[in-house]
């Protein structure tokens, strides 16, 4: 696999999904160059094979620099805090979207042969069909989809312009290890730290009727690392599951992972985040994508990586305009592990 490409930068290389595809890239003897400014990453995750320059997407400068020589470019560097995105907007353009830009026209005079952009079924908006192909509608409702969406464009443009080779991939609602506590926004990761911490899963909506679809992030890496070298340039391809699972159900995941009853605290529904959500990966499943982890087992996982009383993730549940959940009341119901 990638067999035509030698040296390989990976922005956003010490974050969550990032660390995992510098991990696949080394596997594959590829020479790895990590671009991370390490304010929400760590550089312990940058494994010992991989060079790693400190610096910001921010910086057109510095990502020039970085990207010299480079024949394969995996751009993951963005802001994914949602927190941020809604209380600090600007930054996450500058970032998401003039940040891809800068590293676009850094490819570019690189003359880098493939440039792989990771972007996010944010962009999708509220879903309006079951499962959401590529050509949905894309009508983001939060500044980071919006971004996001902002950053693919910009893609596009490159590639119709400049002729630059670049695919997209837009995964769903990762989960893992090394994900950063104060990032985990996707619901695997925060509901498991929750639990381990004999804390309530605070699901917002009915447990119910509200969905997503998780993928691991190993399987993600799969998804990109086929996306780098079959998906034809110019390409947009969710990365995902194609499994649709209730809150419900991901609690009773969670209690059978360790053995322990789960204590459900269901907020009102009160916004847009209580959507079904749910991808069609069919595009991708063509290039011999599979995804290997189920949910049972990358749970499993997860709990047992993470031990005893893991750091808690301190953001906010949900992003909503006016009435805060906080203020409205809750159900409490009980989940008992199964066998």
């Amino acid at each position: 696999m990638l067999e035509e490409y030698s040296n390989v930068l990976v922005t956003g290389g010490a974050g969550f999904i990032g660390s995992h595809v510098v991990d696949s890239l080394l596997s594959l003897s590829k020479k790895v160059v990590v671009f991370d400014n390490l304010l929400s990453a760590l550089e312990e995750n940058v494994p010992s094979g991989a060079t790693l320059v400190r610096g910001d997407v921010r910086n057109p400068r510095q990502i020039a620099e970085a990207a010299k020589g480079a024949d394969l470019i995996f751009h993951l560097a963005a802001n994914a805090n949602g927190t941020v995105s809604v209380n600090d907007p600007r930054l996450d353009f500058e970032t998401n979207a003039l940040g891809t830009f800068n590293v676009l026209d850094a490819a570019l005079q690189a003359g880098v042969r493939k440039f792989v952009h990771l972007s996010s079924a944010s962009v999708y908006g509220t879903p309006q069909r079951f499962p959401m192909g590529e050509d949905h509608p894309t009508k983001p409702f939060v500044p980071y989809g919006a971004s996001k969406l902002a950053a693919e464009i910009c893609c596009r443009s490159f590639f119709d312009t400049y002729g630059l080779p670049v695919v997209i991939g837009r995964p769903f609602c990762v989960y893992g290890p090394r994900e950063n506590p104060q990032l985990a926004l996707v619901e695997v990761a925060r509901y498991v730290r929750w639990h381990l911490n004999g804390k309530p899963i605070q699901i917002v909506g009915d447990p119910d009727r509200k969905t997503r679809d998780f993928v691991h992030v190993s399987d993600v890496v799969q998804g990109l690392l086929l996306t780098a070298d079959r998906a034809p340039v110019g390409e947009v391809l969710n990365l995902g599951s194609g499994e649709e699972v209730t809150m419900r159900e991901l609690a009773d995941v969670i209690g059978s992972a360790t053995g322990r009853t789960v204590v459900i605290d269901a907020i009102p529904e009160i916004t847009d985040d209580t959507y079904r959500l749910v991808g069609d990966v069919s595009k991708i499943r063509s290039l011999g994508y599979a995804p290997r982890v189920s949910l049972a087992e990358g749970v499993k996982d997860l709990a047992e990586k993470l031990g005893e009383r893991p750091e808690m993730p301190t953001g906010p549940t949900i992003f909503k305009r006016g009435q805060r959940a906080e203020d409205l009341g809750r159900v409490h119901t009980r989940i008992h592990p199964t066998s």
